[in-house]
């Protein structure tokens, strides 16, 4: 019954740990407030719902689903980059749904990373962006996001024979964990770079959807030449709260589509015809005031959690997307853990240590606005007054 040694490669999922730590507390009599976990709180639009009502009762979405996706799906997606980024993408060729971005981001590093190779990710950055290469048998290399540059990598600064074994990179604007929205240029140094080396650029887009004070985020397929050399990979989970249906789609370089479509058809039977068709019905433009109203709401709750801060004397920079707030630790700790395990024994909230994202991680804690209003209040007077 021993398990494989390459488990033994990876530290316990993220998330799985704070659970683990939630129900502890909660299992001594306290009052716990997560806000950890970047889960949608808000149902998922009435719209989407009722699509999927009709779809899970049609027959014909009983049976096994292509891998390749409904026609109806690949045109939604294709038709809202058009309208939505002024993207053109053939539903043919460089549309493929995906089983949640989570999925997708692992399988391309099955599909494109052999022992040896190398992936560079973001860090700090969805931990994914390292387990994926390290379960492949390849190796991950942190690309730092430095503050100075608007948390984004040193593209410059990669070693030579770093970017000689590089096979995958990693990015992801609007930016988990730190909320950064994509610094003027980047998009355009990581295609150059990626011509120069042969590497394929993967953009995690997961909260394009999720912006606010007037931000509009664009995709890294909008960048010339771009699709040339990566894909980008579209969730539904964060725009559309709808984190539980594992709707995303890859698009983009159609050759890696296709590989990626090789490795798929051997590992799963595809997504369930009735979530690809709830899917078309989140992107079509009667739901775009859904998703304002939505974005509305995190508005507000962005500004309670960092006027809260700032009273509390931690200095934050207000985020202009994504679910969260990113913030220095106070002086008097020293790592972001032994802060997040202080507020936690000592007020009953959960907030996630940045070092739990990478190394460049340390020094921050990260904050969801995903808990509702009356809850989050209450967690934010719990922060007001928290002294050591």
């Amino acid at each position: 019954m021993r398990p494989s040694r390459r488990l033994d490669r990876i530290p316990p999922y993220l998330f799985a740990e704070l659970e683990r730590k939630i129900e502890a507390q909660r299992a001594a009599g306290v009052d716990v407030i997560s806000l950890g976990i970047g889960d949608p709180d808000m149902p998922t639009y009435p719209a989407i719902v009722e699509a999927a009502k009709v779809a899970v009762a049609d027959p014909g979405t009983h049976r096994y689903p292509t891998n390749r996706g409904r026609r109806e799906f690949r045109e939604a997606v294709a038709a809202f980059y058009a309208r939505r980024f002024g993207v053109s993408l053939d539903p043919e060729t460089e549309v493929m749904p995906a089983i949640g971005a989570k999925e997708c981001i692992f399988n391309l590093n099955l599909a494109f990373l052999d022992p040896g190779d190398v992936a560079l990710a973001s860090d700090p950055g969805y931990p994914v962006y390292t387990g994926g290469p390290t379960l492949a048998g390849a190796e991950p290399v942190l690309m730092p996001l430095e503050p100075a540059l608007g948390f984004a990598p040193d593209l410059d600064g990669i070693p030579r024979p770093t970017l000689e074994r590089a096979r995958l990179m990693f990015f992801n604007y609007p930016n988990n964990p730190t909320g950064a929205t994509v610094p003027d240029g980047f998009f355009e140094r990581a295609v150059a770079l990626a011509q120069r080396h042969d590497i394929l650029a993967v953009h995690d887009n997961a909260y394009s959807e999720t912006t606010y004070d007037g931000y509009v985020a664009p995709s890294f397929l909008a960048t010339p030449g771009a699709k040339e050399v990566g894909v980008e990979v579209f969730s539904w989970s964060k725009g559309y709260n709808m984190t539980g249906w594992r709707c995303a789609a890859i698009v983009g370089n159609a050759q890696v589509i296709d590989s990626y479509w090789r490795l798929k058809s051997n590992v799963d039977s595809g997504l369930f015809d009735a979530i690809q068709l709830a899917g078309v019905a989140a992107l079509q433009e009667s739901v775009d005031a859904e998703v304002k109203a939505m974005n509305d709401v995190y508005a507000r709750r962005r500004d309670l959690v960092c006027d809260a801060l700032e009273a509390a004397g931690v200095h934050v920079k207000r985020p202009h997307a994504t679910i969260y707030v990113w913030a220095p630790i106070p002086e008097g700790f020293a790592t972001s853990a032994q802060y997040c395990e202080f507020v936690l024994e000592r007020v009953g909230v959960v907030i996630t240590p940045g070092g739990a994202y990478g190394r460049s991680g340390e020094g921050y804690f990260r904050i969801s606005l995903t808990t509702p209003e009356d809850r989050l209040m209450e967690a934010v007077e719990r922060l007001r007054g928290l002294s050591r």
